[in-house]
């Protein structure tokens, strides 16, 4: 829902500009190579051009950092502006979308007031060889504005065609209306902007006269950008399984990094057919637009945005299950989790725009229950013990559900807007919650009456929340910039704040809390953090 460029971190090696006020396009613009548009299938192997072309040297090292290398490897020093006066531009332009129920200034005194400044993750590396990518910026993204002009990107041309061809159809758009408008509503589907938006309503204004064509045409515009605003709000794309393994989304591949042998890999392909390895309830699926994945007991499982699930071992080759869970038109798959139930089984979890949850068993991949809710379902976590769900969605309270019954058995309420992410402390009965209100609320659930605390974000709704292991640390990431790190033992008042540039990804500290990862989303700068978790022997680390 944010109007929020991700596509701005590129820069201009030969040719510097004055900015009164920053735009966010092509703001550190560098001229990517050309692709060749004539073979198509090079577009489905996301790495294999990347990882030719890119050298170490795009690559950022604790002791480069240290010795004054931005972390991301973006050359300020060769820019007419410092990194701090973009900075402060960038927070006085971000645009949060938000709907509140409430008083945003009695939300905000009761926040924490948080110590910054301290330091309990350590950078380590950042690699551009992976890059982290939020797949819907491409994928309904057949043009960019500003490169319109130099002429179309047929990669895509095909693919914003048949989006638009189901959005007129579902708004019943009369086909007069559909060739006038079918270039506007590829630059609007790029850049969910106020601009895009402008000049697709003067296209359209221009070329249809009646009343009742402007009607239908409000319906479809308002489908579209509630369609892409809600895209916007999946940051559910990385996954550490160890210190050294790291699973990210890059385009239509899942990539495994090994920060140990810097290396990746390409783990699935879900650009082309994927054919299950059960055949028995299964479905064949192709070009899958990833929206949420996670990785848990040897198992990835990913959700599309046509309501796909695709489950994978990734000590196996194939794929051993994928379906669409549901026909539904509003279909995507917005969260999906992997965890053991009381007894020890193994489920698979996938919360649906169509406000259901379904749960599988993850050895037959049959459906064991499926729960109904009022509202989209936009993220569920189950407690460490199996026993409790979180369901979050597009409404202001958490609901906590009895896993094996789907009975709703607490209602937690103080968000002012849609929640979007949850997590839940190690000992089972603190559960964070992260709302497009821009907090995240901190709940006992044995006492659900009120929230024990809430922590503000810097600029944006929360997105994403991980826990250490051990319960020690508190992960919560903003759309884009910023990622805090809460000592829970501080009673969550010491934080460390990680600013950098790009759209977030995903977050995630491996099971032994000994490194956190951040995918950072962004066309030239997108790439994969590392940090270190701090020890009281540190300086032994700081000599290597």
């Amino acid at each position: 829902m944010e109007h929020f460029q991700n596509d701005d971190l590129e820069y201009i090696v030969d040719d510097y500009y004055d900015f009164d006020e920053f735009e966010y396009d092509d703001l550190f613009a560098e001229p990517e190579p050309r692709r060749d548009t004539a073979d198509f299938d090079s577009f489905d192997s996301d790495f294999e051009d990347d990882f030719e072309s890119k050298k170490p040297k795009t690559d950022t090292s604790a002791v480069e950092a240290r010795n004054g290398k931005d972390i991301q490897g973006i050359p300020w020093e060769r820019l007419n502006f410092t990194r701090d006066k973009y900075r402060e531009t960038r927070l006085r332009q971000y645009k949060n979308y938000e709907s509140l129920s409430g008083s945003r200034e009695g939300m905000e005194k009761e926040c924490l007031q948080v110590e910054k400044g301290n330091a309990f993750y350590d950078f380590q590396f950042n690699t551009r060889l992976v890059k982290s990518t939020i797949v819907h910026f491409q994928l309904f993204a057949a043009f960019n504005l500003s490169s319109f002009a130099n002429g179309l990107n047929l990669n895509y041309l095909h693919i914003a065609v048949s989006q638009f061809a189901k959005d007129a159809l579902v708004c019943n758009l009369p086909m007069l209306t559909v060739i006038p408008i079918i270039l506007a509503y590829a630059m609007a589907s790029v850049s969910i902007n106020c601009k895009a938006l402008r000049l697709m309503m003067l296209m359209y204004g221009s070329v249809l006269w009646f009343g009742v064509i402007f009607e239908q045409l409000a319906r479809f515009a308002a489908h579209v950008v509630l369609r892409c605003l809600f895209h916007v709000q999946l940051r559910n794309l990385l996954w550490a399984t160890s210190k050294h393994d790291v699973y990210l989304m890059q385009n239509y591949s899942v990539m495994h990094w090994s920060s140990l042998l810097r290396k990746g890999k390409e783990v699935l392909n879900v650009a082309k057919p994927i054919v299950p390895n059960l055949k028995r309830q299964s479905q064949q699926l192709s070009r899958v637009q990833i929206s949420t994945m996670t990785v848990k007991e040897n198992l990835m499982v990913a959700g599309g945005f046509q309501g796909e699930l695709i489950c994978k071992y990734i000590n196996q080759p194939g794929v051993a299950f994928s379906t669409k869970v549901t026909t539904d038109d509003n279909a995507i798959t917005n969260a999906v989790d992997v965890y053991l139930n009381p007894s020890g089984a193994m489920r698979v979890m996938a919360a649906n725009n169509d406000a259901q949850i379904r749960v599988f068993d993850a050895e037959t991949f049959s459906t064991l229950n499926r729960f109904s809710f009022d509202w989209s379902v936009n993220n569920t976590s189950v407690s460490p013990d199996g026993k409790l769900l979180a369901v979050l969605g597009d409404g202001t309270d958490c609901l906590i559900v009895d896993a094996q019954s789907g009975k709703v058995t607490g209602i937690l309420e103080g968000h002012l807007d849609y929640s979007f992410a949850s997590a839940w402390h190690p000992d089972g009965n603190i559960l964070a919650t992260g709302n497009q209100d821009t907090t995240c609320r901190l709940w006992d659930v044995r006492k659900p009456s009120q929230s024990l605390a809430v922590l503000k974000g810097r600029m944006g709704a929360i997105r994403a929340l991980k826990f250490t292991s051990d319960g020690r640390f508190l992960a919560m990431a903003e759309p884009a910039d910023f990622v805090h790190v809460f000592d829970t033992k501080s009673g969550y008042v010491k934080c460390q704040e990680i600013d950098f540039f790009g759209e977030v990804a995903g977050i995630s500290f491996s099971p032994d809390t000994e490194a956190l990862f951040v995918g950072v989303a962004d066309r030239t700068y997108g790439s994969l953090l590392e940090f270190n978790r701090r020890r009281h022997n540190q300086y032994l680390y700081s000599i290597l």
